[in-house]
This record gives C-alpha cells, structure tokens and sequence, in this order.
C-alpha cells in the first residue's frame, strides 16, 4: 500500500470486528460513507453521516481499538449530539471552539460510561466521566453543567469528533449537498432499525443505549410542540424570567463612560407538571407520563432544577424536584380531583410560570384561570361510558388551557 493512504481494508476489518460484538448497531456502522482527510486528527462524523478518517490514525491505531472508535462516532449520531449540541449551545449562550470543546467532551462522557468491554476495546484517551470525577449515567447536557476547561481537560484539547458531535461546522465537512449525504428521512430509518435490533436483545445491551431505543420508539408527539410554544410564550411575557447580570454589561454602558451597568437577561421558564395518578390512569399512560417528564426538561434545555413533579389523584402529594424522571414515586391509584393539584402548584415558591398536567381528563378543572399558562396533555381514550350513567362524558379542558392528545391507548371506562 502506498504510504499515507488510507488503509482501507483495516479500516473495515475493524468495523466488521464492532458489528459482530454490537450487532444492534450494525445498520448504523454500514449506513457511515468513509471520507480520507488529512484534516482530521483521528475519526470524525458529520450530521450527514460521513465519518472523515486519518489514514495516520488508521496506521498507528490497533483494529480493535478502531472498532471501539467506529462503535464511539456512530453514536454521536444516532444520539443526535449535533442537534442536542446546538441547542444547548444557543439556549445557554455557549459559543467559540473552547465552549464547543466542553460539548464535545460531554457527549463522550455520555457515550463512554457503559459502551466498553464485552469484546469492545475501550481506544487510547477515550475520555470517560471518571476522568472528570463525575458519574456515570448522565446526558451530555448534565455533564456539561458540571466541569470547564482546565488542568483535568488540558490532554484533550486534541479531541474533535467532528460536527456530527457538537453541530459546530468543520473545514473539512462537504455539508449537505456534498456526495453519499443521507437524507433526514434515512436517517430516520437507521435509527428506526437500530432502536428496533436494541429492544429485541435488550439482556445484552448496555443502560444508556436501552434507554435511548426507549425514546427513540416514542418519537416527538405533537404536544411537545405545543408545550414548546407554551414555554417560548410564557417566558417572553414581560416580567417573567428576567433578571438583572453583570456577567453581560448592557450596551448602553459606553454611553456612561467609568460605569459598567448590567444587562437584563431571560432564563427558562419553572415548570411544575401535575401527573394524574388515579386509578383510572394505567400503568403504561405513568409510563409515558414519565417520558413526557424526560421531554420537559429537554425543552427547557435541560435545567432540571426548574422542573418540579407533583403527582395527584384526589389529592396532591409531595412536590418533588427532578433529579431522574425515573425516580419520581408516582403515589396515588384513589379518585380523580386536580383542581388540588392546581392548588398545590400555585403556592410554590418561586411559582411556576407553566403548569403542565399529564392526565386521562376524567377529572374536575378549576373554576378560574391559574395565573400562569397551562398545558394539558391527555391520554387518547375512547369516548368514555358507564352502564349505570350511559349519559356519561368527562369534563372537557377548560378553554384556557392549551390541550393535546398523547399516544394512543384505547380503553373503555
């Protein structure tokens, strides 16, 4: 072979070696196109779906080390780090190659934590949570929150896995209308056929790839849209979320010269969602309560300390911060009556800007508007009937609430 060009055939001989220890990824590593580029310092992915390769790295790197490096840059895509990237990049003002260093750090801490062992060798300087003294288990977007740049991080400021795992644009990306592109409706697929192979084998599959064919198999509803919309309103209404920064002098201070004055600067809206736990509501509509819980704090670029959960049935329970959503005890299985909930929700302190209520609709709603925006979702139900009241129907939301259907689970009251 003639030096410095990629040596293809170790190349695919790792990538063969990745698909027989993690078959349920073997769509994904055979949808990435190879791209030869000296520009990259090791393997790198775009949103496309084109992984640039170094032929030096290739050369010097043993093959199971680079199946490991296969197993690492498909993963940034199928977790969409470059989409989750540039949105917690814009949502919490992070810009310049520094900032985008510690994105890209943090979703391979999110990788890292469990992709490893079981036949997979784990490459040299793979970074992993316990490097930064943080636990395993988080998104990218908790790890992020939780270290800088810094003596700990010094070694890494080689790590690029490309824009496929921070959304920032690199030199070497040919972009979207460059050649062997996937389109979004057959990157949809792959991850539909990966998702698919997880839950099929799920004994043999690490936690954090279980968890994500989870979500992946409950794609965005259309309440979350709403839900969005509702919070992009709630926190562009004046006065909510605003505060008073020095970290970001206003622009008038050249005006004053000598004097730095602050700048007014908007946060994410709090959100207190209200879940129905009376024993009309199924264990499957709690289940996908706690998804919509998981898709809440995203939408608020993922401040879980901004998100509380109170669940409800004739009464309200204890409010709870959001550590996981799957932590939240959802106590009840008694009668249907929110309008407790709702009490309960409004005399937090600090006090909701959104009230979120996940619930079957079989409930009374307050007389009165809450005096924050509410958004209701609800589980989709057959029309409702009772042999003893065959006039039967549950009160609707009120007006004031913006409501949406969630899933589909037929029942019959």
């Amino acid at each position: 072979m003639t030096a410095g060009t990629l040596d293809r055939d170790k190349l695919f001989t790792a990538r063969l070696h990745a698909v027989r220890v993690r078959p349920y990824l073997a769509t994904a590593l055979f949808a990435l196109h190879v791209v030869e580029s000296r520009w990259v310092p090791t393997m790198a992915v775009d949103p496309h779906w084109r992984c640039y390769v170094s032929p030096a790295f290739v050369d010097r790197t043993p093959v199971e080390e680079l199946a490991g490096v296969w197993v690492h840059e498909v993963s940034h895509l199928l977790r969409d780090h470059h989409g989750r990237g540039d949105r917690v990049a814009h949502t919490r003002e992070l810009t310049g190659p520094g900032e985008r260093l510690r994105i890209n750090i943090a979703a391979d801490c999110e990788i890292n934590d469990d992709v490893f062992g079981d036949g997979l060798a784990r490459p040299e300087g793979a970074v992993e949570p316990g490097l930064l003294r943080l636990p395993d288990g988080q998104l990218m977007e908790d790890y992020l929150r939780q270290f800088r740049l810094g003596p700990r991080t010094q070694d890494w400021a080689w790590l690029d896995c490309g824009s496929g795992a921070d959304g920032r644009h690199r030199e070497w990306d040919l972009g979207p209308d460059g050649a062997h592109a996937l389109s979004p409706q057959e990157r949809d697929a792959v991850r539909f056929r990966v998702a698919e192979g997880i839950t099929g084998r799920p004994g043999n599959v690490p936690r954090g790839w279980r968890r994500w064919a989870e979500q992946a198999f409950h794609p965005p509803q259309p309440w979350r849209e709403l839900l969005g919309a509702a919070l992009r309103s709630a926190v562009s209404a004046a006065g909510v979320g605003e505060d008073y920064t020095y970290g970001r002098p206003s622009r008038r201070s050249g005006g004053v010269p000598g004097v730095v004055m602050p700048a007014l600067r908007r946060r994410p809206p709090r959100v207190c969602v209200i879940v129905d736990t009376s024993g009309s509501v199924s264990d499957a509509e709690l289940g996908s309560a706690l998804l919509e819980v998981a898709a809440i704090v995203r939408a608020v670029g993922g401040r879980r300390d901004l998100v509380t959960v109170l669940p409800c049935d004739a009464t309200a329970q204890v409010v709870r911060s959001l550590c996981r959503a799957e932590d939240i005890p959802l106590v009840g299985g008694g009668g249907t009556d929110l309008r407790t909930g709702f009490a309960r929700a409004i005399r937090q302190s600090p006090r909701p800007d959104v009230i979120v209520v996940l619930t079957d609709g079989q409930t009374p709603w307050p007389d009165s508007r809450p005096p924050c925006r509410t958004v209701v979702g609800r589980f989709d139900r057959a029309i409702g009937w009772d042999e003893e009241d065959p006039d039967y129907r549950p009160d609707s939301p009120p007006e004031w609430a913006r409501v949406v259907t969630i899933g589909s689970v037929p029942t019959v009251r």
